[in-house]
């Protein structure tokens, strides 16, 4: 029973592993669904997530050790050669499975997709594996490309992190992207933190004053959950809405808003003011409703479907006491939970991002009153989306000016803005900006 149930859990993967590799479906998401409609208990479900994340996150370190044994990838079926990506993942990976059980249940997976003698290839090339020692990309005499296998990370990703952080601090990002994220959520009543985190068995953040985070955890499953007494957010994400300091009675503009997480804790400082937050689909504008209803804000907050991009023929000028411009960004500071985003990007999507995001910055701020702040995020660590971005925008507006934010953790600031890479506190990788309206 063990055996057919361990097929099952692999099969699974075998199945959410083609989704993600062949149709780009992201990994969560297909993770997400996959296991839904499973009939699987939670430890196969467990063993599932685990080989659907290890085998995308390690991808480019497989694919090199499997070309030292396979002559030729392209005449494989498809779901053959991911069937062993995700046969090596556990040979390479997971110590608690015995070698001959993973090569048995790759072979029996093999039978049952085909009759043209899948399993013999499969067989041979995982006894191959097995037998002697596999080669040791230390080998590899070009950095960029040893560092790119030794951390599956593209090329183009090793060089720029390499050049704007240096190789040291480099290395220790790329390593940090395989440990596990943390389980992450804001309490939104402070005054219950003690409770929730007794209760929980979290820890409090380091980074956020309003944070409790534990090493795994279903926080979701809980009933503060429920009752809107905390929600699912990353730390580094929950140091946005407090930079703009409201105090209660401000218009608020959240120019690209959902899911909502900051919309809410925006929300959540004021009394008579209002968040008015912008998405451009209905289904993340409901999102954004959904969370307000259950976090008790929903009056505080209004949605409108707008492009950030249009904000000043919408609203006109001296609109907003305060805006957040979360801006759409590469993503690349997640890739410790989305690892499929290192594949999907390249070195090109810098320059496009920037001016989108440039653009949205360009039409807020003319709705901006006088002295008022625009607060500015990306869950990306590259200066073409952030510190250049800022720069850009202060050159052709003299009428604004960077305001400089602190934080106790000195070591998340640099040259006045918040600057987190994933290897500091093992977060996602995160930028937040202020510029003021002088005059």
């Amino acid at each position: 029973m063990a055996a057919k149930k361990g097929r099952s859990a692999r099969g699974l993967a075998l199945q959410i592993l083609e989704e993600v590799f062949r149709q780009g479906a992201y990994s969560n998401l297909a993770l997400n669904h996959g296991l839904s409609g499973s009939s699987l208990s939670q430890q196969d479900k467990a063993l599932v997530t685990e080989l659907v994340y290890g085998t995308v996150a390690r991808k480019i370190t497989l694919e090199w050790q499997l070309a030292h044994v396979i002559e030729d990838r392209d005449k494989l079926e498809p779901w053959v050669y991911t069937l062993l990506l995700l046969s090596l993942y556990q040979l390479l990976y997971l110590d608690k499975i015995p070698s001959h059980a993973i090569v048995n249940e790759a072979v029996e997976l093999a039978k049952s997709r085909s009759q043209k003698g899948a399993d013999k290839l499969v067989n041979a090339v995982l006894r191959k594996l097995t037998k002697g020692p596999l080669p040791d990309p230390a080998c590899i005499k070009r950095k960029n490309k040893r560092y790119s296998v030794q951390y599956s990370l593209p090329v183009w990703l090793v060089k720029k992190t390499i050049e704007q952080y240096g190789e040291e601090r480099a290395i220790k990002i790329f390593a940090s992207l395989f440990v596990r994220n943390k389980a992450s959520v804001r309490v939104t009543n402070p005054a219950k933190m003690a409770e929730i985190q007794a209760v929980t068995g979290a820890e409090r953040s380091c980074l956020s004053p309003v944070g409790l985070v534990k090493k795994s955890g279903y926080f979701a499953g809980t009933n503060y959950f429920k009752n809107g007494e905390l929600t699912l957010q990353d730390e580094s994400s929950q140091l946005v809405a407090p930079t703009l300091k409201l105090e209660g009675d401000e218009q608020v503009l959240d120019a690209c808003a959902a899911p909502g997480g900051k919309t809410t804790h925006l929300a959540s400082y004021l009394t008579t003011g209002r968040v008015t937050a912008l998405d451009l689909y209905d289904h993340k504008l409901d999102l954004i409703k959904d969370n307000a209803r259950r976090l008790h804000v929903a009056d505080k907050i209004q949605t409108r479907k707008l492009d950030a991009g249009q904000v000043y023929q919408e609203f006109g000028p001296d609109s907003f006491d305060k805006i957040l411009v979360d801006a759409p960004c590469s993503g690349i500071g997640l890739i410790r939970r989305k690892p499929d985003i290192k594949y999907s990007k390249d070195s090109q999507d810098f320059e496009a991002l920037s001016d989108i995001q440039l653009a949205i910055l360009n039409s807020v701020c003319q709705t901006l009153r006088k002295n008022g702040i625009i607060s500015y995020s990306t869950c990306t660590i590259f200066r073409e989306e952030n510190q250049d971005v800022i720069s850009r925008f202060l050159e052709t507006h003299p009428n604004f000016e960077q305001v400089k934010l602190e934080h106790r953790q000195k070591d998340i600031l640099t040259d006045g803005f918040i600057s987190i890479t994933p290897e500091l506190y093992q977060t996602d990788g995160f930028f937040i900006a202020q510029i003021k309206r002088i005059y």
